[in-house]
Parts: C-alpha cells; sequence; structure tokens
C-alpha cells in the first residue's frame, strides 16, 4: 500500500465567505448560555474543605488544559503512525464485494473509505465504522447497485436504511445505510458546497476528494483510503502530519469550519481528549468566538450536543473532555439553563464551572483508586454525570407545570435531550447523597456508642436497637437507589469532612483521595456486611391480603400502606425472621395499639 499526497498537484479551492447572517444573530436572549452562569449561594455553600480541595484540582486541571491547548509544537505528542493500513478478513470481504459491483456494472467510481476508519486504521486501532465516500452518485443509488448485483448472484439482498439531509441542523448529506458481511457500512457523495449571497444554507453538488477533504472538521479525519487502488489519500496535504505530531487542526480557517457546523467545536474537544492532541491556537479563539457560540446555541439540535458530550463522558478521558469545554467558555453553552432558577443567578462570581469540573475530576481519581471494576459502564458514566452535578444539586427551577423541579432534570431533558431515566436516576443519586452524608459517621463509629437522641432517624419508628436501626436506614435508602448505591456512596464520600486542612500542606490532594478512598470502603464493606449489598431484591414476608386479614380490612387504604414500611422496618431489623415471626409481632403490635386506643 502507499500513501499518495496531492501536493504534487495544482489545486485551487475557493472558500465560500463566512454566512453573513451570522454575525447579526441577536446575543441579548442568548446571555444565560454564552457566558458562565455563576450561583453565589451555591459556591458559598460548598464546603470550605472541599472549596479548598478544588484550588489543587482546579492547577491540575488548568495545566493539563494548557498541555493539550497551547500551540508550541514541543508540547505536541509524538505519535506513532503506521505507513499502511492492513486489512481485517471482513474488510477484504466487504471492499472486495464492493469492487465486484463496479466491475458488473461498468461503473466509473471511485470507492473511498473516509474519516475516522482511516484516522484509527493508521493508528494501529480496531474500527468497526466504515462510511463509504462516493463521487458520481448518490449513496442510496450506489446501494440499489449492491442490492440488484446480489440478486443476479442468487443472492438475498439487504434493507437500505436513508438518513434524509437537514440543511437547518448543519447536516447537509443523504446518507445511506447497509449491511454487509454483518458489518453496516454508510454511503455518502462527496460534496461541495455553493453559498448564495444572502444565505447561510450551501448549495449541494457532487465534489471532488479534495473539496471534500476541506470540508471535514479536522485535519486528521480528512483522511480517505481509495478501495480502488488500495492507497491513503492526503487531500489537505497535512492529514498524516498533524496525526504523526498530535494536532487538532482544521482544513480550512476554524471559524468558518465550526460556522459551517458548529458540533465541529465539541468533535475538535473530543478528539484532542481522547488522543491527547493538541488543539491549535486559532482553533481555540474560534471555538470561544461569540458568533461561534451563538451557532451551537442555535443551530445545532439538543440531540447532536447531547450525544457528542455522552461520547465524552462514556470516554477514555472524561474530565480532560469536560475540562477542555469549560476552559473554551462552552460550558454553560453546552449545559444550558432555564431562564430562572433558585437560587438565583449572580454576576461577579466566575467559578462555579470549575468547581463542577473540579467535582468530576475528584469522583473520576477516586474511582481509580477504589477500582473502576466495581462499577460498570452505566454507573461509571452517571456517577460523573451525578458528580458533574453535585454543586447544583439543590437548585431548581419552575417547570412548564409550575412545579419545583431539579435544574439536572432540565440540563438532561432540554439541554442535552438524554434520556429521562439518566435525569431520574442521577437526581435520585444526589437525594440518596444527602441521605448517606448522615449515615456514614454512624457507620464510622460504634453503634453502641451513639446516644439515640443525638441522632435524626428519619423513617424509623420501630423501638429497636440502634445498630438495628441503622441497618433499617440503610436499607431503605438502598431499596430506593438499587443498583447504584455505590454511586450515591462515591458522591457522599467526596462531600464528607475529611479533617485535613488543605492549605498547610500541599500533599494534602492525594491524602484527601486516599483518606476518602478508605472512608467509601468502610461504608461498602459494612453495607455487604449488613447483607444488604442487595436488599431490594428481598422479597417481603407479608403480603397486602395478610395485612389485611389481620386489621379485618376489607380494602386497602392508607392503613394498609402504613402497616407495610412497618413490617418492612421489622424485616430489616430481623434479618433472620420469619414471615409467622413477623406475622405475630404485627398481631401484638396491633393489639396493644387497639388498647391504647
Amino acid at each position: 500500500m502507499r500513501i499518495v499526497s496531492s501536493a504534487h498537484r495544482f489545486f485551487s479551492f475557493q472558500t465560500p465567505p463566512p454566512p453573513s447572517s451570522l454575525s447579526s444573530i441577536s446575543k441579548p436572549s442568548l446571555l444565560p448560555t454564552l457566558r458562565p452562569i455563576q450561583f453565589k449561594n451555591i459556591i458559598n455553600s460548598t464546603p470550605l474543605r472541599f472549596r479548598f480541595l478544588a484550588r489543587g484540582f482546579s492547577h491540575r486541571l488548568r495545566a493539563m488544559s494548557t498541555t493539550m491547548t497551547e500551540d508550541p509544537a514541543s508540547s505536541a505528542p509524538s505519535v506513532q503512525v503506521r505507513d499502511r493500513i492492513d486489512l481485517t478478513d471482513k474488510e477484504r470481504l466487504i471492499f472486495g464485494r464492493l469492487l465486484e459491483v463496479l466491475r458488473h456494472f461498468s461503473l466509473q467510481t471511485q470507492l473511498r473509505v473516509a474519516g475516522g476508519w482511516v484516522r484509527d486504521k493508521l493508528l494501529g486501532r480496531d474500527c468497526y465504522d466504515i462510511d463509504i465516500a462516493i463521487d458520481n452518485m448518490l449513496g442510496k443509488e450506489f446501494c440499489e447497485k449492491v442490492n440488484e448485483y446480489l440478486l443476479s448472484k442468487g443472492e438475498e439482498a439487504h434493507g437500505i436504511g436513508v438518513i434524509q439531509c437537514n440543511p437547518d441542523q448543519s447536516k447537509h448529506l443523504e446518507t445511506a445505510r447497509m449491511r454487509l458481511f454483518d458489518v453496516w457500512i454508510d454511503v455518502v457523495n462527496l460534496r461541495s458546497e455553493d453559498y448564495s449571497e444572502n444565505s447561510r444554507i450551501p448549495t449541494m453538488r457532487f465534489g471532488t476528494a479534495e473539496e471534500d477533504a476541506y470540508r471535514r472538521d479536522l485535519t486528521i479525519n480528512s483522511l480517505f483510503y481509495n478501495i480502488n487502488t488500495s492507497s491513503v489519500e492526503d487531500f489537505t496535504r497535512r492529514g498524516i502530519a498533524d496525526l504523526k505530531s498530535g494536532k487538532i487542526v482544521t482544513p480550512l480557517p476554524p471559524k468558518e469550519t465550526f460556522l459551517d457546523d458548529p458540533l465541529r467545536v465539541l468533535r475538535a474537544i473530543r478528539f484532542g481528549a481522547r488522543f491527547g492532541f493538541t488543539l491549535d491556537g486559532e482553533l481555540k479563539k474560534a471555538a470561544s468566538d461569540d458568533d461561534v457560540k451563538a451557532a451551537i446555541a442555535d443551530k445545532i439540535s439538543r440531540e447532536r450536543v447531547g450525544h457528542e458530550i455522552d461520547l465524552m463522558v462514556s470516554g477514555s478521558q472524561p474530565v480532560k473532555a469536560i475540562s477542555y469545554v469549560s476552559d473554551l467558555l462552552l460550558f454553560w453553552v453546552v449545559f444550558s439553563l432555564p431562564p430562572e432558577v433558585d437560587p438565583p443567578t449572580f454576576q461577579g462570581c466566575e467559578s462555579l464551572d470549575r468547581i463542577c469540573v473540579t467535582h468530576m475530576d475528584a469522583a473520576w481519581n477516586l474511582m481509580q483508586l477504589i477500582g473502576c471494576s466495581a462499577f460498570n459502564d452505566e454507573q461509571r458514566r452517571l456517577s460523573l454525570y451525578a458528580t458533574l452535578f453535585l454543586p447544583l444539586r439543590s437548585t431548581t427551577y419552575i417547570d412548564n407545570k409550575s412545579k419545583k423541579v431539579p435544574v439536572v432534570n432540565y440540563i438532561f431533558r432540554n439541554s442535552l435531550k438524554l434520556k429521562a431515566s439518566d435525569a431520574e436516576t442521577v437526581i435520585n443519586v444526589h437525594n440518596a447523597t444527602e441521605k448517606l452524608l448522615s449515615l456514614i459517621p454512624l457507620i464510622l463509629s460504634n453503634p453502641v456508642d451513639i446516644k439515640i437522641a443525638e441522632v435524626d432517624w428519619g423513617r424509623v419508628t420501630l423501638d429497636v436497637p440502634v445498630a438495628s436501626k441503622l441497618r433499617i436506614l440503610a436499607g431503605l435508602l438502598l431499596r430506593e437507589i438499587k443498583d447504584f448505591w455505590r454511586v450515591a456512596l462515591l458522591a457522599s464520600v467526596l462531600l464528607y469532612p475529611t479533617n485535613i486542612d488543605d492549605t498547610k500542606d500541599s500533599s494534602a490532594e492525594q491524602f484527601q483521595l486516599e483518606k476518602r478512598s478508605q472512608t467509601y470502603k468502610i461504608v461498602e464493606n459494612a453495607i455487604t456486611d449488613l447483607g444488604l449489598e442487595k436488599v431490594w431484591e428481598m422479597k417481603r414476608l407479608v403480603n397486602g391480603k395478610d395485612i389485611m386479614s389481620i386489621l379485618q380490612l376489607k380494602a386497602g387504604g392508607p392503613l394498609v400502606r402504613e402497616w407495610q414500611q412497618k413490617l418492612l422496618e421489622w424485616q430489616l431489623a430481623h434479618p433472620s425472621g420469619t414471615s409467622e415471626e413477623c406475622l405475630d409481632w404485627m398481631r401484638q403490635t396491633n393489639s396493644k395499639r387497639a388498647r391504647v386506643e
């Protein structure tokens, strides 16, 4: 395989002017999302110990982001890039089949794999996203040719899915999708764009591979693998060089590239964090430009923004990625808030987004100490969201039904358009975090030494020993939060005081994490020792019919629900108790209650 550069060819590309209509976008309505929204009350309510801790993390995060965003060549990493692409057996089958279609119909079409697949293969990484770019027909037309060929060979045709273009959302090309040899491939035509004088929506036409490469988001994603010639093509003449030097650069001027599709700002951040590459200085400046931020808010669907953020949070370097979002002043553009929140916004306080990132960073590092195997992928993902938004856990807004709702709900459902279950889980984690904070000192102390009068036992109604009350409280809480109790424990441990003065010892940061890791493991072991690890799967010893029979009721109601709660508490306090013992206790308790009344 050979690597072909277009440097030897004469290349003239007329850059379309930046759409003039974007420069006149009205910004006042975007103020809540165009600059960091600060909550003085929230910051003041953040424990002083954690604000001290935040200083150390913020310094480290700024140093980390400087490494990525500064422009000097000395800071750029040296990346091992292969000089050839080695195909897997499955890729040979797919590409061979596509070439058979060309020969069968005598098509003069050039088939090129575009973008991420080429980049990852050159980096020696596996990639299963095969995007085919063709030069003289639409993707759907070519997929229909593939099916026509399959039928001529007596094989079964495959379904073709078509994703329509949507210029208003910067989705300029129709994409066809089909399955070959159990692998999904996307097929799209090469594109070029012409802008009319008074429109920011381009007129699409078939373009050359060079024109298409210059319309890509980043130079490292502008490489092609030509299936016809088995060669890598670098039409921007810097894609491979930027890959080797670890640079995140746009093929065209970055502001123009971002206004074409503002989601590319987030993609640049994600790839920079993922690969540890350096953001180009001009790219960084364009990403923070008010016109670009306005375009992100107005031009890109929130589903696309949420998907990109979710890829960051689920990726290998989530803290780096979200820290760069904050550094480029995009935090409140991405995680936009409703116009009015409680506590209200205050001007002149510029650290809330950094405090959010600091919580996430602390959680990420704490997970490494605890052991990532303690969390599955979904728990890990939502634990990062939950800790990122910990400073907002008490912030609310009034929704369209005049209900007071946590602002985290708005971020997930409106700003990111992620699953409703994600919002519910994170809000439940935040609620459980507050309850766990009151349980941790009880677990860390000897329960017999705790005076009952000094403890707010909340929901516990039974007169049982302190140790049993602790088991009841912990059991009720875990039944609410279920599989995410470790996530809530992680968040509560971050907020729990460690009695360390961060201002006196420069090594306190690591000691904080080690101390918090020990606290986490002590509480986790205590919950396991109490037999509560899967307490939400515990079957009730007494059902509603039994309760109604003892109470001589013909229908359920508040009294039945009251006894269901009491019996659940009894069961938690007596883990070895039987259903008959539980019923006997209920009869005796109900009899005493009747005599008193």
